[in-house]
């Protein structure tokens, strides 16, 4: 879009906050309604590129028809001296990986809140046959309160069921986030999800993908060869009850893995509650021995009575999160903040 350009249909725009392969997304203003919105545009190059035109419109007809809690919105979807346009509701908490890496590690309710909402937009995209491929922390972006909501769907692809197989096989995604049968260019279906949210776990339990190597070809063989690594080698002080839940969001074979994404938010759940009883033991133990007192020689006399203190209660709470404010100026987060997944890998 031409830089002078100060308008987009009724939008007002604001200033440019994504760019990626696909499109370039605004910070506009509806002055119908009086409100930001994220305005997505396909770029002028892009206009003769029918691959990109048809991606770009199934997005739109994808987002409409998975209306969820946790999916970001549509609100108006047109065209502007030929270039079609998608408004959004503007997230203005930033994205998860921003989260993520200004927190190195996020505090286990927090994890539970967002396997919560992100498993159950999956589950109603896998039921309608949407196979998002692209699940990465970019992906999931934070309203003013902080709950997340997962965008970009882009690169989804509409898998159609043949036989008894839900199919389809094309490479694409981010490497860091790829499935096993993603790596190989081989079919997937909506396990190749399940697989991506096991990465994403397991970077918001450590601060860091699983994998690392120095080149794509490698990091996809590690996705597809090597073990998942231990939590507590990256996070000593976490209970080893999560370790299972990655191991199996993330197993090789698609068929071990989570019957599906809100099958990951239960098991998560169930865990956090295993560790804070057995936390609560563990503070129990240490209290009793530190209070523990040697009964005296026999024939010792009897020592004077003093008044006790009251016993100490032990209340538990769920970690609090540090979060970063947005500026105050519009109720914006700073440029960059948002959209920033519109990198298609």
């Amino acid at each position: 879009m031409d830089e002078n350009v100060q308008q987009i249909g009724r939008y007002e725009i604001k200033r440019e906050i994504g760019r990626g392969g696909m499109a370039v997304v605004y910070l506009a203003f509806d002055p119908r309604v009086e409100r930001n919105v994220a305005l997505k545009v396909l770029p002028p190059r892009s206009q003769l590129d029918t691959d990109l035109r048809n991606r770009f419109e199934r997005e739109a007809k994808i987002i409409a028809s998975l209306e969820h809690p946790a999916i970001v919105p549509i609100y108006d979807y047109g065209e502007h001296e030929g270039q079609p346009y998608l408004v959004m509701r503007y997230m203005s908490g930033g994205g998860l990986d921003e989260r993520i890496a200004a927190n190195k590690r996020l505090p286990l309710a927090y994890i539970a809140l967002i396997l919560e909402r992100i498993g159950s937009a999956l589950d109603i995209a896998h039921e309608r046959g949407v196979v998002h491929r692209d699940l990465k922390p970019s992906n999931i972006l934070l309203d003013q309160y902080n709950n997340p909501f997962l965008c970009d769907f882009g690169i989804v692809k509409l898998i159609k069921r043949v036989a008894t197989n839900w199919q389809t096989s094309t490479i694409v995604g981010t490497p860091a986030y790829m499935s096993p049968e993603q790596a190989r260019g081989a079919r997937v279906d909506w396990r190749s999800d399940i697989y991506g949210l096991g990465v994403v776990l397991f970077e918001m339990l450590t601060g860091r993908t699983p994998y690392n190597a120095d080149s794509i070809t490698g990091l996809l063989f590690m996705q597809m060869e090597a073990p998942v690594p231990q939590l507590q080698d990256l996070a000593p002080e976490l209970s080893p009850v999560f370790q299972p839940i990655v191991n199996q969001a993330m197993a090789k074979e698609p068929a071990s893995r989570f019957p599906s994404a809100s099958a990951i938010a239960g098991a998560f759940a169930g865990a956090v509650r295993q560790a804070d009883t057995a936390g609560a033991r563990t503070v129990a133990d240490a209290a009793a021995e530190e209070t523990h007192i040697e009964s005296p020689p026999e024939g010792s006399p009897e020592p004077e009575q003093e008044e006790s203190a009251p016993t100490p209660v032990v209340r538990w709470r769920p970690l609090d999160i540090d979060i970063p404010a947005p500026d105050e100026e519009d109720g914006e987060a700073p440029a960059g903040h948002a959209w920033r997944q519109l990198d298609d890998g």
